[in-house]
């Protein structure tokens, strides 16, 4: 990370507004997120004011008139390119992915399949739908995890033994989201990595007791432990590094994202999916991954705005 001045920074950034709740699933977690964003931005000294988005934002924004909008909207309308779209639109610089990046990374398929065709290695997965074959699905996949395509926070996420529970929990998790996917259930560490244009955050490895890492054990779960720096072989943080960057690179993202991927017991690799907005939460991964290299909350987001001022200057 290079090395900032705070008063240079926030003179550059201007007035900053925050988007953040919305009224996708993840509504609550975007609440917290974005208010723990706001109140960083307020510390620093920043001019800076918060809206909760809802139906009247054309108007909030214009009134506000912010020279760089900080987008704090986890999931559908605010990570999928659709607010990116109407920023746009408006004239209004923003953090983050543009358009058509946010929409990729959120359709968890056609990341994959973009991914799987420059040669990162993914969890096989299969699309779902009310007349599937549940039993062929169980047959070649064997143990699934069952998620939305167009979703995050581990909300909608749950595990099927067999067809009988791959049936029952699709439509669970049709509740979240129209598409629905099984991918290949993998048994080993779940690892994280932050990005910030040509930077990268430390690696880190999440551990839980829960078979499945879900939203409760990503937002409510005591024992769950965020190890920055895991143990990785010079090879194997070469290869970290390598997806990270690749993939990142491959979808057009821009300013800050979390790739996250699994490392099966026999230490192969595994793409899942990438984040264009990463939570930033008291439990949220790159926040704790920064502190480990002794970048403090306020500082990471210094770091967040120098990034997309220099991006913008360019």
């Amino acid at each position: 990370m290079r090395t900032i001045n705070k008063e240079e920074v926030l003179s550059r950034a201007g007035r900053l507004l925050v988007l953040k709740g919305g009224s996708s699933a993840e509504r609550e977690v975007s609440l917290v997120s974005g208010e723990a964003v706001y109140q960083g931005l307020r510390r620093l000294g920043a001019e800076v004011e918060a809206i909760d988005v809802d139906d009247d934002i054309v108007d909030r924004l214009r009134t506000a008139a912010p020279d760089l909008v900080v987008i704090m909207l986890h999931g559908k309308v605010g990570e999928d390119g659709v607010i990116q779209g109407l920023l746009e639109v408006l004239g209004l610089p923003y953090t983050g992915s543009g358009v058509l990046a946010s929409a990729l990374a959120m359709d968890k398929i056609r990341s994959k399949l973009l991914w799987e065709r420059i040669g990162l290695n993914t969890a096989r997965f299969a699309e779902l739908f009310p007349d599937t074959d549940w039993q062929a699905v169980i047959d070649e996949l064997g143990k699934v995890v069952v998620k939305p395509v167009n979703g995050g926070s581990s909300l909608g996420v749950f595990l099927a033994n067999d067809a009988t529970e791959l049936r029952e929990i699709y439509a669970k998790a049709a509740s979240y989201d129209d598409q629905v996917m099984a991918e290949e259930f993998i048994l080993g560490r779940e690892l994280s990595r932050g990005v910030l244009g040509e930077s990268m955050f430390p690696t880190i490895e999440v551990r839980s007791q829960k078979e499945l890492f879900d939203f409760d054990a990503k937002y409510k779960d005591a024992d769950t432990e965020i190890v920055v720096h895991p143990t990785l072989s010079p090879q194997e943080a070469e290869q970290v590094e390598h997806i990270s960057r690749t993939a990142y690179d491959a979808l057009g993202c821009k300013g800050l994202a979390r790739v996250d991927f699994m490392q099966d017991r026999e230490g192969e690799f595994y793409l899942l999916e990438l984040n264009t907005i990463p939570g930033m939460t008291e439990h949220s991964f790159v926040p704790a991954s920064a502190k480990g290299i002794g970048i403090d909350f306020d500082t990471l987001l210094l770091h967040i705005l120098d990034e997309e001022l220099r991006q913008l200057e360019r």
